[in-house]
């Protein structure tokens, strides 16, 4: 399940630039949540900001799959994961507007600014929650731009009504954030 009002393609360049990276760092958020000889999903991954981070993390044994709902996106990501040479660790996906569509069981998943985007967020916590293996593990980040505190407040309390545990709130630049366990 990925949103339909998604910053396009062409203006994939403000979701990846050496700004986000000073703001996002990629290493450093996701530091200790992805580990080698993991699968990680990085769900509306964009041009791959977080993508290709987490292909290096997870190593030559492990696995990411990039979805997207644009396949202009996914193109993006394809190109910088060969570009560096990732692209055999990463497989790409494109989502439909209501459903992510993947069936592999994942020890780690992101959603970096885009659940608020989704159209029913209880449907795609509860489709994560199927995909994560016991115990893995889920780092939700929404932007404090868009979403208020009792909105994020209501999303935490969705997730751990479909099973999910609160196991931190690391702070994040603009963001407001939480790691949640499948239980």
């Amino acid at each position: 399940m990925c949103s339909q009002n998604v910053c396009s393609a062409e203006h994939a360049g403000i979701l990846d630039n050496a700004i986000r990276r000073l703001l996002h760092n990629p290493d450093k958020i996701l530091s200790g949540l992805v580990k080698p000889g993991q699968t990680a999903l990085d769900v509306g991954c964009g041009p791959g900001f977080f993508t290709i981070a987490m292909a290096r993390m997870v190593g030559d044994g492990g696995r990411v799959i990039a979805v997207d709902l644009q396949q202009g996106m996914l193109d993006k990501a394809r190109a910088k994961a060969a570009g560096q040479g990732l692209d055999s660790r990463i497989s790409f996906h494109k989502c439909e507007s209501d459903r992510i569509g993947v069936d592999e069981q994942v020890d780690f998943a992101l959603a970096f600014y885009m659940v608020h985007e989704v159209p029913d967020p209880a449907k795609f916590l509860a489709e994560v929650f199927g995909l994560l293996k016991p115990g893995g593990l889920m780092l939700l980040v929404e932007p404090k731009f868009h979403v208020s505190v009792s909105a994020f407040g209501k999303t935490v309390k969705i997730a751990q009504g479909l099973g999910f545990e609160v196991v931190s709130q690391p702070r994040i630049v603009l963001s407001r954030s939480v790691v949640l366990k499948h239980a």
